[in-house]
């Protein structure tokens, strides 16, 4: 959704000031990676650190 709403507002933008718009398959494949990579690497620590925990002490605390 993200990449489809980014894609239209500078479509947008570029007709506005009237520059040129276009994205080649290496830009959408570079942004999809970062995008994964930066979820991965912040959903690392809590999911290990919940991972450790026992489940009844986790739901003990609830």
């Amino acid at each position: 959704i993200g990449l489809l709403l980014g894609s239209l507002i500078a479509y947008v933008a570029a007709k506005l000031i009237g520059i040129g718009f276009s994205i080649s398959a290496s830009t959408i494949t570079l942004a999809v990676g970062f995008s994964a990579a930066i979820g991965i690497i912040f959903g690392y620590m809590p999911a290990r650190k919940a991972s450790r925990l026992n489940p009844i002490d986790a739901l003990r605390s609830i």
